[in-house]
């Protein structure tokens, strides 16, 4: 009975320090983590209940024969019962405090891994997302470099429309220029044709007045 109960107070005293390793980050506990995680796989599962089913099974057991002693007529319980009734209930307490202290474990293991699952994720969204604003930075400073080439496109297609207007308009004034000086030399030529018709005219009286002259004094 001796060594039952200091196995048990022995399984007390280890539930307590990993209780204490999962409560503070120390390289124990990543180690601890892990071996519970070896634990937990394959037939892990099914041998710590049958194991906890049976401490819990002797704590019944234990506080069944508490009971049956307490039950009992206070005269008929001698000194022994009583040092055997406080062994059941110091065995009963820690098997109960044990299987708490089991409980506590299996939980704290659940959510630690379920906050480093969470961590994970968060770390693998916070990558994404800085992935995704180097992506929309880099998407941003192309947009930024397309809209400026688009931009001096624009002025080159400025100036060089400017530069087409004002060739169009020195053409048009050439233009405007050369109709000028061919309706000056349009008139230039009436001009001398009706002098040339003039002329003509002139050396055609001029030849009849000769040929008329030149008649009477034949006569």
């Amino acid at each position: 009975m001796l060594a039952q109960v200091q196995l048990l107070f022995m399984v007390v005293f280890l539930e307590m320090g990993l209780i204490l390793m999962f409560l503070f980050r120390t390289p124990f506990r990543k180690l601890i983590i892990m071996t519970l995680d070896r634990v937990k796989r394959g037939s892990g599962p099914l041998i710590v209940k049958s194991v906890a089913a049976t401490v819990l099974v002797i704590m019944i057991y234990t506080v069944y024969s508490i009971k049956e002693l307490q039950s009992r007529p206070a005269d008929s319980v001698n000194p022994t019962d009583q040092i055997l009734l406080a062994h059941q209930i110091l065995e009963a307490s820690l098997m109960g405090f044990s299987l708490f202290l089991g409980l506590m474990i299996d939980r704290l293991h659940h959510y630690i891994r379920e906050l480093r699952l969470l961590r994970k994720t968060m770390e693998a969204v916070k990558k994404q997302d800085r992935t995704l604003d180097n992506i929309k930075n880099g998407e941003a400073s192309t947009l930024r470099d397309e809209i400026s080439s688009l931009r001096n496109k624009m002025k080159q297609l400025e100036s060089e429309t400017e530069a087409k207007e004002k060739e169009v308009q020195s053409q048009r004034a050439n233009s405007d220029s050369l109709k000028g000086q061919s309706e000056k030399l349009l008139l230039e030529y009436n001009r001398i044709l009706e002098e040339n018709q003039n002329l003509r005219s002139q050396l055609q009286s001029v030849d009849q007045t000769v040929s008329h002259s030149d008649n009477k004094k034949n006569t």
